[in-house]
């Protein structure tokens, strides 16, 4: 049987692992207005264009830099096409379906608990006992991600839709830590990338024709190239190099941070200001994240 890698935190989280995770889920909350851009797009010929660009800058800049990229064996493909089908592909059809179930800030509530989900089940597959400090952060990084993203309505739909889109974006993090000893952050990007639009690419062309891709206008074309660059290659070389400095049991804590700079980019581009309790929310994720991050973290196997 292959034996799996566990992924350990050192006993301070480095400042530059914090550092990447954040520029990380910043440019994924950032890019909330880029993404409506491609609301009338056709779904998934968009994301197959959109990760095969991706997996041209991965590659290039990757040689450029003579990062060693190895091929996955054995259980390795399981892991990584489990990234690919349900942090890539299902993911994003869980967010699609949900808003048109549900207000948007009902999904966003539900991936906002991603951190506490993060922080049970990622110590567990490195072989290390959940910490109750790191979860009680978890808990008010959540608490006040929720007050950032607010409530909303949702009939039944809605609702199962937004927990699949939780249970997704736990899973884009915690599936890679079998692999990332062994395939690193670009390894783990690259393999997943590549495997996420393949599967867009069949999906895309069963469901909406070769003819799809006419469709696109000029400026989903712009929104598809910055989500290819900056809010794949770039944010997933990040984010899986923070998982490995920080550990899957801290770095949860850091998604805090998408709906947070959601908020601000809002702000940025002349949205209506925030009301009160969306301050606070984000106060209270900073408060969440300083009482995890400055956690001495216990790196035993169990």
């Amino acid at each position: 049987m292959q034996e799996v890698t566990p992924v350990t935190a050192p006993v301070r989280p480095p400042v530059r692992g914090i550092a990447t995770g954040i520029t990380a889920m910043a440019l994924v909350g950032g890019s909330v207005g880029v993404s409506g851009a491609l609301v009338d797009a056709p779904l998934f010929t968009a994301q197959a264009v959109r990760y095969a660009a991706a997996i041209v800058v991965l590659a290039l800049v990757a040689r450029l830099f003579r990062v060693p990229i190895v091929r996955p064996r054995g259980r390795e493909w399981w892991w990584l096409a489990g990234i690919a089908a349900t942090g890539l592909v299902l993911f994003n059809v869980a967010v699609v379906r949900g808003v048109a179930h549900a207000e948007p800030a009902v999904v966003a509530v539900a991936i906002a608990c991603v951190p506490v989900v993060i922080g049970v089940v990622g110590p567990l597959l490195e072989r290390r006992t959940p910490q109750g400090p790191v979860l009680v952060a978890a808990v008010v990084v959540t608490a006040g991600a929720a007050l950032v993203e607010g409530a909303g309505r949702a009939d039944a739909q809605g609702v199962a839709w937004a927990a699949v889109a939780m249970v997704c974006e736990a899973a884009f993090t915690l599936l890679a830590i079998p692999v990332l000893g062994r395939h690193g952050a670009w390894g783990v990007s690259l393999h997943s990338v590549w495997l996420g639009a393949v599967v867009f690419g069949v999906l895309g062309l069963v469901a909406e024709g070769v003819g799809a891709v006419a469709e696109v206008t000029a400026t989903q074309w712009a929104a598809v190239a910055y989500l290819a660059v900056m809010v794949t290659a770039v944010a997933f070389v990040l984010w899986y190099s923070t998982v490995a400095a920080l550990g899957s049991g801290r770095v949860g804590l850091l998604t805090g941070v998408a709906p947070v700079a959601a908020a601000l980019a809002g702000i940025a581009v002349g949205s209506r200001a925030p009301g009160p309790l969306v301050w606070v929310g984000m106060a209270v994720v900073v408060l969440g994240l300083a009482l995890g991050l400055r956690h001495r973290s216990d790196t035993g196997k169990v």
